[in-house]
């Protein structure tokens, strides 16, 4: 279907252009007649297929073709929200919504934890008209009154079900709840998957959606090929830069399950000659941004990152996403090679399948409905590595002791609620600090203080045993009964 043949407003179709765009995909083929007539959407489609502009799309249509109503000055009344569950996606988002609604009259603004949190506040407070955010953020502000719901004409729920994976429900139910009745607005609701859960917001906050699934034949992207290699836990360094070695892509993203092992890895993969930086959920807001941009922009060849990268980020020209470890998850494994071969491009997708991965891979394969090619590395795949000096382990060690402590310090602070994420009002994200009061059976809450020993018993131990006989034990170890409280 051509963009052509849907009677766009001019702004729009200038937007398009300005993207790239020619023909549409699937996912927007299938919604946006639909969305055009004023329909709810609730749509199923895998990642990197065009969700994103199919929403934008629409929504900037309506905008264009309806009146606002008034708004007082001061006060942020958004007529559109975007509610996305992580940081990156949430910028993502924000900037597919300035490309493609370049030529519209329409501000654009993000809000999210890790910024500045004054700047963003006093932006909302100056207005927008379309507000994209993360749960906790967009519920700080508008408990503050910072901004107000009464305007939104559009909502838009985005990868609603990972909503659920990292225990947002709660808030999202907060701000719908808040919203205008579903039939005064426009609803779309985008997920990889419509389990029940995700079907029981649509019942319940959207008016009568439709429901589109767009099923491929394999759940991995078509143009992936895939591959991997068995090897031992003390070889897959040296395997890995053999790997980067022959194959010399231009963007390399290199998935690890845990933050500790994607330091490691940035560490040796640097001192052997790559310029490589880790994404993962404990680094600052603005590193992070300036890390993403970086590596979109091929000025950093290699990204190692945690699952923080695995879902919503469209990255061009990632050439090759190689699993250092396979993922926990099998549906994580299916996002994580999806950074590549995205609209319509090619890319492979490698695995280093050691001793602790093997038991995961028996899932995976499942999940896809497909084996994985297995490849089979000679001797001369085998890089090399250069070793780090004493004084490099030194440091490494130090600075490694004094992550794990200042993760300790603020574990209290959103640690226990997701590992680094965003996750609400009270996480590390939120970039105000505070939180969760420590509780003292966590290892890194405060001890409970010191108790004074009990007063001596008077009458000595043949008296305690008096009273035991008695069957009457008395806390604080002895004394006279104290008097009963006047009627």
């Amino acid at each position: 279907m051509d963009f052509a043949s849907l009677d766009l407003p001019e702004p729009v179709m200038q937007g398009i252009r300005e993207a790239g765009f020619v023909t549409a995909t699937p996912i927007q083929e299938a919604a946006l007649p639909l969305a055009l007539r004023g329909k709810d959407v609730a749509g199923q489609s895998q990642t990197g297929t065009g969700k994103t502009a199919a929403f934008l799309i629409a929504a900037f249509t309506r905008m264009l073709r309806t009146s606002a109503p008034p708004v007082a000055p001061g006060t942020g009344a958004p007529r559109m929200l975007v509610i996305a569950p992580t940081r990156e996606l949430t910028v993502q988002i924000e900037s597919d919504a300035r490309l493609l609604g370049r030529f519209t009259p329409f501000r654009t603004l993000a809000v999210y934890g890790g910024i500045d949190y004054g700047k963003q506040r006093e932006a909302l407070a100056a207005g927008c008209d379309l507000l994209v955010g993360t749960p906790g953020r967009l519920i700080d502000y508008l408990k503050q009154r910072v901004w107000t719901t009464r305007r939104i004409e559009v909502l838009v729920i985005d990868e609603a079900d990972r909503m659920f994976d990292m225990g947002f429900i709660a808030d999202l139910r907060f701000i719908l709840r808040r919203l205008p009745p579903p039939e005064k607005r426009q609803s779309y609701l985008f997920s990889a998957t419509l389990s029940f859960r995700v079907l029981e917001l649509t019942w319940e906050f959207m008016n009568n959606p439709s429901q589109i699934t767009i099923m491929p034949q394999q759940k991995t992207a078509e143009r992936v090929e895939q591959s991997l290699f068995h090897v031992g836990r003390d070889e897959k360094f040296p395997l890995l830069l053999g790997l980067m070695r022959r194959e010399g892509g231009d963007r390399i993203l290199i998935f690890s399950n845990t933050r500790e092992e994607a330091r490691r890895l940035e560490d040796r993969l640097t001192r052997n000659g790559y310029e490589t930086r880790a994404l993962t959920g404990d680094v600052d807001q603005k590193r992070r941004l300036k890390i993403l941009n970086d590596f979109k922009e091929g000025r950093l060849p290699v990204l190692v990152a945690t699952d923080v990268a695995s879902r919503g980020l469209h990255i061009e020209a990632v050439s090759h996403v190689i699993n250092w470890d396979l993922p926990q998850d099998a549906e994580d494994y299916v996002h994580r090679i999806g950074r590549t071969a995205r609209a319509g491009a090619g890319g492979k997708a490698i695995g280093l399948v050691d001793e602790a991965s093997a038991l995961n891979l028996e899932a995976i394969e499942k999940f896809i409905g497909q084996k994985i090619a297995v490849e089979w590395a000679d001797d001369d795949l085998f890089q090399a590595e250069i070793k780090p000096t004493a004084e490099e382990r030194r440091r490494y060690s130090e600075e490694r002791r004094a992550r794990l402590a200042a993760r300790d310090r603020f574990g209290d602070r959103g640690g226990r609620r997701g590992g680094g994420r965003d996750h609400g009002r009270g996480g590390p994200e939120h970039g105000r600090g505070g939180g969760e009061r420590p509780r003292h059976d966590h290892p890194s809450a405060a001890p409970p203080p010191p108790q004074s020993p009990p007063p001596p018993r008077e009458g000595g131990p043949s008296a305690g045993r008096r009273r035991r006989r008695g069957g009457r034990r008395r806390s604080g170890g002895g004394g006279p009964r104290p008097e009963p409280p006047p009627a």
